[in-house]
């Protein structure tokens, strides 16, 4: 009995972290924020397996409450019939001066609220770290390619001449 308990709180402990890896060079990050979201018993169980993406995903405010779109947490396998849908809006939860806040910049900017990250904490919460954006135009990526050829470059000359 012992040993079944210990392995769930191992299994519990195992940190999810799911990165948006095109956020950072799609879009240039003002702010950044973390968010808890509302989620039911199939979806953290699939988050908590590493079966979640949101590369392609967004946040959008609805009736005054921030929801993360086209985030998607695959189905859990061990579900029965009254599994989640992969794809549905969840509601994010944070501060009501800081949403009131995001939906200020958001309105009157032109600004994109992105996730950044997926992860679980230390209690085995999901949490999203989301970020205040601005889209990059197609110059600035030129510059960001061209940086990261250099320092490519720079660290295989500095390998093969320590070597």
């Amino acid at each position: 009995m012992l040993n079944l308990l210990f392995l769930w709180s191992m299994a519990l402990q195992k940190n999810v972290n799911i990165k948006n890896r095109k956020a950072r060079f799609e879009y240039e990050i003002l702010d950044t924020y973390i968010a808890g979201i509302v989620l039911a018993g199939t979806e953290i169980k699939a988050i908590r397996e590493g079966k979640a993406s949101i590369a392609e995903s967004f946040c959008e405010f609805q009736d005054n409450e921030l929801y993360v779109i086209n985030m998607t947490v695959m189905e859990y396998s061990h579900a029965t019939s009254f599994n989640h849908n992969p794809k549905s809006e969840r509601k994010l939860l944070l501060n009501r001066s800081e949403l009131k806040k995001l939906e200020k910049e958001v309105k009157n900017t032109g600004l994109t609220i992105i996730p950044l990250k997926l992860f679980t904490n230390d209690r085995g919460l999901a949490k999203l770290h989301i970020a205040l954006c601005k889209g990059k135009k197609q110059y600035d990526k030129r510059e960001a390619i061209k940086k990261r050829e250099s320092k490519r470059n720079l660290s295989r000359i500095k390998k093969a001449f320590n070597n």
